[in-house]
């Protein structure tokens, strides 16, 4: 039975690759949206290896770098880049807030995301302030998919009663979140926001896709399936 809700943020609730690209568009129309993206997912692994602790609005600045001489944008080597600085309009996927609200009374909802604490509250009004409680980088000193990030917020909900088992990890990333959190025992939601595209987008490629609980296409798909509908009923 599921009393909780982990949620990975950007690219399950924020459209982060809309973001990043409409920034990209104000300097450069020439590069396709593929290319872009690819070009972010392959220099965020970069980063992620060489700066594991640094909150992900800070990587932006180093990845931004990189994207300025991969695509031959040099406007985005400025620091602070021009996606760092972005990162608060990204918009939220039109289902998030809707179906987030309709959540939030009947289960403990925890943001857990690679992004720092002041992203998650730029990121509130779009979202509709869903969160009970947050477990971010700046808090935690590691990136997703360290496990010390899910052991975090497992430590909060066990505070409250909550045990691991009765836990449901949200995320789009198999390569921030869904493995590492079905590795840790956690029941898993992949919510594939590219499904019907190709490649990962701006998500970091993995070696192997784990198999998750559910996989879903939409937060609004998820709200139909069954194990959360056992938890209403018991409600």
């Amino acid at each position: 039975m599921i009393h909780a809700m982990t949620f990975d943020v950007v690219g399950t609730l924020i459209d982060f690759e809309s973001g990043i690209l409409r920034c990209v568009r104000e300097f450069s129309a020439v590069p396709d949206d593929g290319s872009v993206l690819a070009a972010f997912g392959a220099a965020e692994a970069v980063q992620q290896r060489s700066t594991p602790e640094m909150p992900f609005p800070a990587m932006l600045d180093p990845i931004s770098a990189r994207l300025a001489v991969d695509l031959g944008i040099p406007e985005l080597a400025e620091v602070p880049s021009p996606l760092r600085r972005s990162i608060g309009s990204w918009p939220a996927f039109p289902d998030a807030a809707e179906v987030l609200a309709r959540w939030r009374d009947r289960f403990v909802l925890i943001a857990l995301t690679n992004a720092d604490r002041a992203a998650v509250e730029a990121w509130g009004p779009a979202l509709g302030h869903p969160f009970h409680d947050t477990v971010t980088v700046d808090e935690v000193g590691v990136n997703k998919p360290d496990p010390r990030m899910f052991e975090a917020a497992l430590a909060k909900l066990a505070a409250v009663g909550i045990h691991r088992d009765e836990v449901l990890h949200v995320a789009q990333s198999q390569y921030h979140d869904i493995g590492a959190a079905h590795a840790l025992g956690l029941r898993t939601c992949w919510v594939e926001r590219r499904h019907g595209q190709a490649g990962t987008g701006a998500t970091p490629t993995t070696a192997a896709i784990t198999r998750p609980d559910l996989h879903v296409h939409s937060l609004a798909e998820l709200e139909s399936a069954d194990v959360l509908h056992d938890r209403r009923a018991a409600g």
